[in-house]
């Protein structure tokens, strides 16, 4: 006995003779007409990507019929509407969006970019981009460069081809060569950058406003009293720690205190570097009083490499960082931090995106403010 797929009923389904080789079925009941799907086991079965021709040779029909089903067309037979749709969740059949992006000249897709999924930073401003993209109708696709330039070349490549409608972007630490970026723009592809930017390329940005943030940071160690100030610098291709270094410097000359070369260090963002810098510093004739890092994970291994060795912490080395990572009110002394709006930064790169589709919008710097969070690695009796 056979049973018609739609309506379950077993004694209403006829032959309706046979086509492309397979028995086609009539049911009474609902108007359908079905063949029965491949009872094969599924290692038997070819392993490919179901598509609307699968979906149409199962069915006896149309690959037209099939494909006007799906996209919910009037002018298709209700029960040949259900069972192409009961089949295609059944094959677990999923659209080809390149095509029809083709199509349509547009794939409702955005890529972003980031250098790294290692610390909470760029988890966050993804987050906040994808409810915002996701609201308006649109996939995030996401690739992460691994802060190499040669990556983050690819990925774009990897993006284009994919017919996203605009990317966001965060550049790597290597990243001196912005011609593939260039690219995008003669082409007319919304390219918004977020946190680290081109600032030789004009186009949108979201960014927070780093140097009043840095220059509050070191402030607040010189009010608490600390002279002997260092900094752990980002890399110098970045314009964030550009900005956080100037700040840092013009904080020390406008209090008077005279710049220490061996206190100003610049690395590559990595934890490794980081710990060994933090010993470097740790281990001077002459130590520094206080650590202004560059980020927070680089403060947080400051605080494990002084932990170690038995400095009190703010007492004898104050640490401050920048952006407020999580683990920054956990670790023992909480770390003091200037806390900047992640999630928003996301959000705002999201929103910036979608104002600039179909339009000719005047490249726009939305800047974030920032917020000093003092905690117990900074504070102390003077």
């Amino acid at each position: 006995m056979i049973r018609c797929p739609k309506c379950q009923q077993v004694d209403a389904v006829t032959k309706a003779g046979i086509v492309r080789g397979k028995q086609r079925y009539f049911c009474k009941t609902c108007a359908a007409h079905f063949t029965l799907a491949d009872t094969a086991p599924p290692a038997a079965r070819s392993r490919h990507q179901v598509t609307i021709v699968d979906i149409a040779r199962e069915l006896g029909i149309s690959k037209s019929t099939v494909s006007r089903a799906l996209r919910g067309q009037s002018d298709i037979h209700p029960g040949t509407r259900e069972a192409v749709m009961e089949l295609a969740q059944q094959l677990d059949y999923q659209p080809n969006l390149l095509a029809y992006g083709l199509v349509k000249s547009q794939s409702n897709m955005v890529g972003m970019i980031v250098p790294e999924f290692r610390h909470y930073f760029f988890p966050e401003v993804i987050i906040g981009a994808q409810e915002v993209l996701q609201a308006a109708g649109y996939n995030l696709m996401i690739c992460q460069s691994n802060e190499s330039y040669q990556t983050e070349v690819a990925n774009v490549k990897a993006l284009m081809s994919s017919r996203v409608d605009g990317l966001l972007v965060s550049i790597t630490s290597q990243t001196n060569n912005v011609e593939h970026f260039r690219a995008l723009e003669k082409k007319g592809i919304p390219l918004v950058f977020f946190n680290r930017i081109c600032p030789e390329l004009d186009t949108h940005r979201v960014v927070v406003d780093d140097y009043a943030g840095a220059f509050r940071a070191v402030q607040h160690l010189i009010d608490q009293g600390y002279r002997r100030i260092a900094h752990i610098a980002g890399p110098p291709s970045l314009l964030v720690s550009r900005l956080r270094q100037q700040a840092y410097l013009d904080a020390l000359e406008q209090a008077g205190i005279p710049f220490d070369p061996e206190l100003l260090i610049s690395y590559d963002l990595t934890d490794e570097k980081a710990r060994i810098y933090a010993r470097y510093l740790l281990d001077l004739p002459q130590p520094p009083e206080a650590i202004f890092a560059v980020n927070d994970p680089t403060a947080i291994q400051v605080i494990l490499a002084a932990k170690a060795r038995g400095i009190c912490i703010p007492d004898e080395l104050a640490v401050v960082g920048f952006s407020d990572d999580p683990i920054s009110a956990i670790i023992e002394p909480g770390l003091t931090t200037v806390a900047q709006p992640v999630y928003e930064m996301g959000r705002t790169a999201a929103r910036l995106f979608l104002e600039t589709v179909g339009t000719q919008t005047a490249p726009t710097t939305r800047v974030l403010q920032t917020e000093l969070i003092v905690r117990g690695s900074s504070s102390r009796k003077i």
